[in-house]
């Protein structure tokens, strides 16, 4: 029933085009945000025809005998369609198993793309996974969003720290200066968990200029200093806070606080939701209590993000 190819650069505008009009993709699928890390995985991405018809798309790289949902992508899984049925999702699967087997994959480790970011239902993989995969549960991290037409009100804590930025005269601000906050940035994650960010300054700036409508960086200043900051990836459905940090003074201050007013209150109330992103520790899926909570006392509540595993 399909024909399956191997994505290739010369199929990059087709693929992206796919991605653009798909119920359950974002930008983090188009190939000039896929491929700027190209160098670390060998992309194994497909492409499925039904008919001479581009059906569906799944980002994914290469890894020995284990073919994964691409891990260079908080998440994954196979890229659909409006047009695109139980049934033959359920024979994709079982297609796609048997060009794995002869590609000489062993096993699969597969990302699902998380409900708030369907555009409509698209949960036809998870049901075709079981049918055909005798799939198990890998991982389950656990991310906090805002359903924003039925939103919580902030915790006494988080109002009480808004009001203090708003008393300091702190403003917020959309901005370009990735340089100034990663600096920002790069101190906290050091002194916090002597770690650095997933982007290099060069990575997020080339990606912010050939996605300018979906990476967007806010900064809180007092004066000229800056207090705190972050990068938002905005899509269709979702806000999610890629990147957020202060310095020793903004969080005395509540200039995290203040970013978030801004954004989910007024710059994306429209969005249907705002993501905070997962809370894992780092290599684990125990909770960082002390980081959820925080997110809790601005009214998110759970989303998983699971992964998926099964032998071929």
């Amino acid at each position: 029933m399909f024909e399956i190819r191997r994505y290739s650069a010369d199929k990059a505008d087709e693929w992206n085009a796919f991605v653009a009009t798909s119920k359950n993709g974002t930008f983090l699928f188009d190939r000039r945000y896929m491929d700027y890390h190209s160098d670390r995985f060998e992309d194994f991405s497909l492409m499925f025809y039904c008919e001479g018809r581009l059906y569906a798309l799944m980002p994914a790289n290469r890894k020995g005998d284990v073919f994964q949902s691409h891990m260079g992508l908080t998440y994954g899984g196979l890229v659909m369609d409006a047009k695109t049925t139980a049934a033959a999702t359920v024979e994709l699967f079982r297609e796609l198993n048997d060009c794995l087997r002869a590609e000489g994959f062993r096993h699969v480790f597969y990302k699902c793309i998380p409900w708030i970011y369907h555009q409509m239902a698209a949960e036809e993989d998870l049901y075709a996974m079981v049918r055909t995969c005798d799939v198990r549960l890998q991982e389950r991290d656990l991310g906090t969003a805002i359903i924003q037409r039925n939103t919580i009100r902030w915790e006494r804590v988080r109002r009480r720290a808004l009001k203090r930025a708003q008393e300091a005269g702190m403003t917020v601000e959309r901005s370009t200066d990735y340089a100034g906050f990663w600096q920002v940035l790069n101190d906290n994650l050091k002194l916090k968990y002597d770690s650095k960010p997933v982007h290099t300054l060069s990575e997020i700036s080339l990606l912010a200029s050939r996605f300018p409508e979906n990476i967007i960086l806010y900064l809180a200043r007092l004066g000229d200093e800056i207090l705190a900051g972050m990068v938002l990836y905005v899509s269709k459905q979702v806000a999610r806070a890629q990147y957020s940090s202060a310095t020793p003074l903004g969080k005395q201050l509540g200039a995290i606080d203040i970013l978030y007013d801004r954004i989910i209150h007024h710059d994306y109330a429209n969005l249907p939701y705002f993501e905070f992103g997962t809370s894992a520790m780092a290599d684990s899926n125990v909770i960082n209590e002390s980081l959820i909570f925080q997110k809790e006392g601005f009214g998110g509540r759970g989303v998983c993000f699971d992964r998926y595993e099964w032998d071929l």
